[in-house]
């Protein structure tokens, strides 16, 4: 199967570029569904060669590998998905695209889990590469997490298509509302639907444990900027259980379209607020709980975001300058199936995780790079004069 996927794959290739004895570079003719017969090491930035497996083994690594794979068939698909992948182009066995044969055989073990394909854009090559050298040195992680995330944005991607815009047939369309109908009215719907809102509890829990960080660093900028001027600090809930459920629902619904999602607001949100002003400047950190999808789902995400706010004079009046910064570059992603407790280390490792954040001096026209995240977030503001006050 290997073979044929092989020539498959490479059908429209009639050669690939090799490198003789004298360091010349030619085209030979490519050999679709039959292994390499001459060593294929590519040549890293810094002149060294990074070494595959000889043709005379390629036989029988490959047998290994495809020995071992039955073995991990209860195993976490993702991470099955990652071991296999790199030891496929650790093994290199094909003269040119292997790299191809490795992500199709990526996404056969993730159909094979009712999982969808993984794309690696441009934009990931050079992470992706790196991880692939670390799995190199037994630390598999990174590239696992590399899939698991991928796979989750695919998810919540798919989760948040418009359905009605994908039917075109009105045989499609009938059968689609009868179906949408039947299910709607009958007691195992109502049954799931309040099994999904399970997800709500969870938020709830999450939302405590973000308050807890929240207090602790805005104690800590209110003692490091006292000499700056007075600290005005503050913590407020949000959510149906406190009647501000609707509050940022703009940010959150920006956040989420620019990340190809959609924020369900048809559903319970939470949020937790933790504000600090000194003198003109006020920022306002905000972490928000919502439901991904355009159906009840049971998936929430959680986000973090700041505003930087300076007013022109008291606090009674309108700011004159608002900066909105988006905290999180990954979201926080939950089920009802999640048990609180099983990932409350997870998600305090996501609240204080720093991320790239641009915030423009207004004076001396600078732009510095911070790292901000939940944590940080608090703990950098743009003060009245223009400068960035950092603990």
């Amino acid at each position: 199967m290997l073979h044929e996927l092989h020539a498959i794959l490479t059908r429209h290739q009639d050669t690939t570029t090799a490198v003789d004895q004298f360091g010349n570079r030619r085209e030979i003719p490519l050999l679709k569904g039959r292994f390499k017969d001459q060593p294929n090491n590519p040549k890293r930035p810094d002149g060294s060669l990074h070494e595959y497996c000889p043709p005379i083994h390629v036989d029988s690594e490959v047998d290994n590998l495809l020995g071992w794979l039955p073995e991990y068939r209860n195993e976490n698909p993702i991470i099955v998905a990652a071991w296999l992948h790199h030891r496929f182009t650790q093994i290199h066995p094909y003269q040119d695209g292997n790299g191809r044969v490795a992500h199709a055989l990526t996404t056969l073990i993730l159909l094979r889990a009712d999982l969808l394909p993984l794309v690696v854009d441009r934009d990931l090559r050079t992470e992706y590469i790196n991880a692939l050298e670390l799995a190199d040195q037994a630390q598999l992680s990174i590239l696992a997490e590399i899939f698991g995330r991928l796979e989750r944005n695919a998810i919540l991607q798919a989760l948040s298509v418009d359905a009605d815009a994908a039917i075109s047939h009105q045989k499609s369309l009938t059968s689609a509302v009868i179906g949408s109908l039947a299910d709607k009215f009958g007691k195992r719907r109502i049954q799931k639907l309040a099994e999904l809102r399970q997800v709500n509890s969870v938020a709830l829990d999450l939302r405590a444990r973000a308050r807890t960080v929240l207090e602790r660093s805005l104690a800590e900028v209110e003692s490091a900027v006292s000499d700056v001027g007075e600290a005005r600090t503050s913590i407020r809930d949000g959510g149906p259980d406190r009647e501000n459920a609707h509050w940022y629902k703009f940010e959150v619904v920006q956040s989420a379209k620019e990340a190809g999602k959609f924020a369900n607001f048809a559903e319970d949100h939470y949020f937790i607020r933790g504000s600090i002003r000194v003198n003109r400047e006020r920022l306002i950190c905000v972490v928000s709980f919502h439901h991904v999808g355009r159906e009840l789902t049971g998936i929430m995400e959680a986000t973090a975001f700041s505003k930087l706010e300076s007013y022109e004079g008291s606090e009674d009046r309108e700011s004159v300058s608002e900066r909105f910064s988006l905290c999180s570059v990954e979201p926080f992603v939950f089920t009802h199936k999640t048990k609180a407790n099983e990932i409350a280390e997870a998600f305090s490792k996501w609240l204080t995780q720093p991320s790239p954040l641009q915030l423009r001096n207004t004076e001396t026209d600078c732009d510095p790079k911070v790292l901000c995240s939940l944590d940080l977030c608090t703990r950098g503001f743009v003060g009245e004069s223009g400068f960035l006050y950092s603990v």
